[in-house]
């Protein structure tokens, strides 16, 4: 039986009242980034309409990604900006895109960096080339050094830290973190940043996410094999459910976590499944970018600070799932 959980974002309107009351999450701020090596583009002067290439690392078909697509094309509506979105899981591949996008002389880069590495010729490229660039979900840590004016999402220290809390605060003493994507720097940040928060014992175990049978063995497994693990934590909702077969199959007493929203998770958190969900709201990681670059070039305003603008975490759990799951199911959240 399959167990694909679909996902959902935030809506523009609420990003829009946030906008409108003047608490854009500028406030929020994550560790320091290290020293710049590519200076940012210098602002360019408005002429015509804008034109963002939105190029993420998400695979066709993934529901986490449309959302982040959707966010970013309402924001192409609201603000007249022409908005293409493209995505490749290949690293390569991805650069490859960005590349593209430079030589047909894009007005403005939204990319995401699961591996900075792998991008960064292509994005200092396109910052020499006086295209500004905004980093979004993953490479927090490098979107400075690589010449990116800010980055969007969330902190995936900060809200592993709050997941592991979450879980000392609910009295587990043996946490097992799932990592489903090999050299995805994130999933490693959101284990470490567990670790921290939990100040208990927590192992990580590898799974392959395009093996969900497999990913199912592997926790079932290491949940029957170490009676004392209590608390299980997926990073993302396909894995949670896994996780919570794997978990019933053997009777164990562990209970799981995820990051990640949607309509199932909502209603596996009703039912007792899923303790809760971090969620990172990754339809403001779309549709703040677009924004940011559109005043950026109408009127060279910088957010952040130097600092990341902030979209998650917020975590969601049986005190407020009534009320997110509203906004779960009109596929705004």
């Amino acid at each position: 039986m399959s167990h694909r959980w679909k996902r959902a974002g935030r809506s523009g309107r609420a990003v829009a009242s946030l906008l409108a009351a003047g608490l854009l999450l500028t406030a929020c701020t994550g560790p320091a980034a290290e020293p710049k090596t590519t200076a940012p583009a210098a602002a360019p002067t408005p002429s015509g309409p804008l034109k963002v290439s939105v190029i993420t690392h998400g695979t066709a078909g993934d529901a986490f990604w449309n959302v982040v697509k959707n966010g970013a094309e309402q924001a192409g509506k609201d603000l007249g900006v022409q908005v293409e979105y493209t995505s490749d899981g290949d690293p390569g591949a991805q650069a490859k895109l960005i590349d593209n996008a430079v030589a047909q002389q894009t007005g403005g880069l939204v990319v995401s960096m699961a591996n900075p590495e792998a991008l960064r010729p292509s994005i200092e490229a396109a910052v020499r080339a006086g295209i500004p660039v905004i980093t979004i979900n993953s490479g927090e840590d490098k979107s400075a050094a690589y010449g990116a004016l800010t980055h969007v999402g969330q902190n995936e220290s900060i809200a592993g830290q709050e997941a592991g809390k979450k879980f000392k605060d609910l009295g587990k003493h043996k946490l097992l973190c799932v990592i489903h994507e090999a050299g995805n720097v994130g999933q490693a940040q959101r284990c470490d940043g567990a670790k921290t928060g939990f100040a208990g014992t927590v192992q990580t175990l590898q799974v392959d996410i395009s093996n969900p049978t497999d990913a199912e063995s592997r926790i079932r497994g290491a949940v029957q094999t170490d009676s004392s693990i209590d608390a299980v934590l997926t990073l993302n909702s396909q894995v949670a459910a896994r996780a919570v077969s794997a978990v019933k199959s053997v009777n164990s007493k562990a209970q799981v976590a995820t990051f990640d929203l949607n309509s199932d998770l909502v209603a596996a958190i009703k039912a007792g499944d899923v303790l809760f969900a971090v969620d990172q709201q990754q339809y403001e990681q779309g549709y703040l970018p677009v924004q940011f670059l559109k005043l950026y070039r109408d009127n060279a305003n910088v957010v952040g600070g130097g600092k990341p603008v902030l979209t998650g975490p917020d975590l969601v759990d049986k005190s407020t799932v009534d009320k997110v799951g509203q906004y779960v199911q009109r596929g705004t959240r």
